[in-house]
């Protein structure tokens, strides 16, 4: 009887099990919360181009008078920011140092500075410390804080109760797309490029004027180059997500031999493309370059890379954009906050929420000063009724016999309100004169033509958006400056290594120990000694090109591959690099033989225990991924007693001997076998083994013996006589 498996009970929950239940409410009441402050409260911008942290500190030096005052020690404005920001003046002022115009982070940086705030195309460019430094609004400020005290933005309290900040700042441009802008929070992020503010301004006049705009193109404060392509420019511009590449500005000087590198990606710094050099150089797979370094001073940046006389240095450069960061993409995630709520979106609808935003400001504005002027028309209607009588007025005054009775009179004797009246009662005796009342009276006429002119506008949205097109057209005559990143056709990037692979002769030499050496050719001339191992021995000598791939052949039926510029060419002095430490393969597995090749034509002659042969094309060992490994790499059903790469068809003469000591030798040419495209093809019978057959063995073939020549296979061949054993010469692997 079989035994039956003992299943235990198992508890079904009409709902979730209260370990589960545990969790959700967990998450809920702590998680949530916390992950719903970082996406709306620091890491994600709004519609006004800034996180709360550029928010509050600009706020902060608008509030301490920086905007048209001297510039103030930094770590003052760090100080006077922690009442709206209390997260630490370390955070504040790393926020800070970013807007300077020292650190070069910005197209129109915020904060004008004095001192060292490093580089942002730096890492280790350290800025100094807040004591030694100083800062004050920059005039583009004036954009962002204009008419912030007419109802324009919402104000809330702080932290503490004990200020009011503004939600949003009422930049009157498209600053969301002019500054570049960063952030990670949690379950999503954002990644703004920057645009160039003329171009983001005619945007908005073309959008509100036709409803359609032209797409954009990134515009960075590092400058470089972007390689235009249409389709991936498009899809930024509708969709907000997209990535597009750019590439460092570049000259070279002849006299000296240096490329000079002047502007690198946004993405990238200087320090991690001198790495990027050095490693490249170190492995050998730069050997143009004779050194690298940082020259950036005051002047701006540069970064200069000695090259050979002997080198070409659009070659270098083409090399360096393809395996350093001198060529970079920038990946786009226009994510920002909508009234509150995260949005991906495409500059076009970017741009119109902008339009909505700054229509709100403006709205805002003309209610404010339509109230105003209201009330202090108000003010000029009742003291246009004194203008009658100024005696009675000062009648009236003079003869209140108690101060709170002088606001009740004189509305009493005018018909005038309260308000009018306190207003009256509060010119001082020296304006109660003809000229002055008359010039304020004569004021309600321009009030009544601004009251009358905000209504019009307030009532027709047409003239609300071309007040927004007019101040693009103010802010493009104040601010324009010309576009940094140059934009370049972009070319199919379908770049060969071996293209950028320096192209020279060299020897290759196998030995018996598995030790392996690449010379070039150049010191064989001079020193054709090699030196190897005592007891070594070289088995094989291969002459090949710095830009073949190499493949070597293991007892253990797998190929192993690299690329000759790869490994480090030797001196033939040394003893060269030991292959089962460069190639990983096992300690026992040996490598029997070395094939390299460009363009992997030709054959593959492998011949077996079992008298058979097999013509592999060459081509099965190629591969469209670069595959360091092939196993089965050739038929191992029985031991293979030689192997040899062929260009073309070649003779071989082969030998048997049976239990009389009897030699048989014939001569066959390689076209007499099949070729397969299967790398461990176990081939067809080319020699005959008899029941008395001891031995066999191939070798190359002796000349003048065309008798021993067959056109089929398989033979035993002629018997030889003694003095043919001395032309044969076998391969027994």
């Amino acid at each position: 009887m079989s035994k039956r498996k003992k299943v235990e009970k198992i508890t079904v929950y009409e709902e979730a099990p209260p370990i589960l239940k545990g969790i959700v409410q967990t998450l809920e009441s702590n998680y949530m919360p916390y992950a719903m402050s970082v996406i709306v409260s620091r890491a994600i911008p709004e519609i006004d181009g800034f996180k709360p942290a550029h928010r509050k500190l600009l706020y902060t030096m608008y509030k301490m008078g920086l905007l048209t005052g001297n510039r103030m020690k930094s770590a003052d404005v760090v100080g006077t920011t922690m009442r709206l920001n209390p997260h630490g003046e370390g955070a504040i002022y790393e926020t800070l140092v970013r807007l300077t115009r020292g650190n070069e982070s910005l197209l129109h940086p915020f904060i004008d500075s004095k001192g060292n705030f490093g580089k942002s195309y730096s890492r280790d460019m350290a800025y100094a410390a807040s004591r030694y430094t100083e800062v004050k609004l920059a005039g583009i400020c004036t954009e962002i804080f204009k008419d912030i005290d007419k109802d324009t933005v919402q104000f809330v309290d702080n932290y503490n109760g004990t200020m009011l900040e503004p939600v949003l700042l009422p930049t009157t441009f498209p600053n969301v797309l002019v500054t570049p802008n960063v952030g990670i929070a949690v379950g999503m992020a954002s990644n703004i490029c920057s645009f160039n503010l003329t171009e983001v301004c005619e945007a908005i006049i073309s959008l509100i004027k036709t409803g359609e705009i032209t797409p954009l193109i990134p515009d960075f404060s590092t400058g470089a180059e972007l390689l235009y392509n249409s389709d991936e420019i498009a899809k930024i511009n509708e969709t907000g997500r997209g990535s597009f590449k750019m590439r460092a500005v570049w000259n070279f000087d002849t006299k000296n031999s240096c490329i000079e590198i002047t502007e690198i990606p946004y993405t990238t710094t200087i320090e991690a493309i001198i790495d990027k050099i050095h490693a490249l150089v170190k492995s050998g797979k730069l050997r143009e370059i004779t050194d690298v370094r940082d020259e950036t001073d005051l002047k701006g940046l540069k970064i200069a890379v000695d090259i050979k006389k002997s080198a070409d240095a659009e070659a270098v450069m083409q090399r360096l954009f393809a395996q350093t960061s001198l060529m970079d993409s920038f990946s786009c995630n226009f994510n920002l906050l909508i009234n509150g709520r995260p949005m991906t979106l495409g500059v076009k609808e970017i741009l119109r929420h902008w339009i909505d935003f700054r229509k709100g400001c403006i709205l805002g504005r003309l209610n404010f000063d339509l109230v105003k002027n209201k009330e202090k028309l108000h003010l000029l209607e009742g003291l246009a009724k004194i203008l009658l009588d100024i005696d009675k007025a000062i009648a009236i005054i003079r003869e209140s016999k108690k101060e709170k009775d002088v606001i009740p009179n004189l509305c009493t004797g005018f018909g005038i309100d309260k308000i009018q009246a306190e207003f009256i009662a509060e010119i001082r005796l020296r304006n109660l004169n003809q000229e002055y009342l008359l010039k304020r009276v004569g004021e309600q006429d321009a009030l009544n033509k601004e009251i009358e002119k905000i209504a019009g506008i307030l009532a027709d949205e047409s003239k609300l958006l071309g007040i927004i097109s007019t101040e693009q057209k103010e802010i493009i005559k104040k601010y324009a400056i010309e576009r940094k990143t140059q934009i370049v056709e972009a070319l199919p990037l379908d770049i060969k290594p071996q293209i950028f692979i320096q192209d020279y002769p060299v020897m290759l030499y196998l030995t018996k120990e598995n030790y392996f050496k690449k010379i070039h050719t150049t010191p064989l001339r001079s020193n054709p000694t090699i030196y190897i191992k005592e007891d070594d021995a070289i088995i094989q000598q291969v002459s090949a090109q710095n830009v073949d791939d190499i493949l070597f052949f293991t007892n253990k039926h797998n190929v192993y591959k690299m690329k000759a510029h790869e490994l480090e060419d030797s001196k033939p002095s040394q003893l060269g690099m030991y292959l089962n430490n460069i190639l990983q393969c096992d300690d026992d597995e040996k490598i029997i033989y070395v094939v390299a090749t460009t363009d992997y034509a030709g054959h593959l002659f492998f011949a077996f225990d079992n008298g058979k042969a097999a013509m592999v094309t060459l081509a099965s060992y190629a591969t469209q991924t670069n595959r360091k490994k092939l196993i089965n790499a050739y038929s191992d059903k029985f031991p293979l007693r030689y192997i040899e790469y062929l260009s073309e068809n070649k003779d071989y003469f082969v030998t048997s001997k049976d239990t009389k000591k009897n030699e048989k030798g014939f001569i066959f040419n390689t076209e007499l076998l099949p070729t397969y495209s299967a790398k461990n093809a176990g081939g067809v019978q080319f020699v005959k083994l008899g029941k008395n057959t001891v031995e066999w063995n191939l070798g190359k073939s002796p000349e003048n013996t065309d008798d021993f020549r067959v056109d089929k296979l398989p033979s035993s061949g002629l018997l030889l006589e003694n003095n043919d054993n001395q032309l044969r010469i076998y391969n027994d692997y």
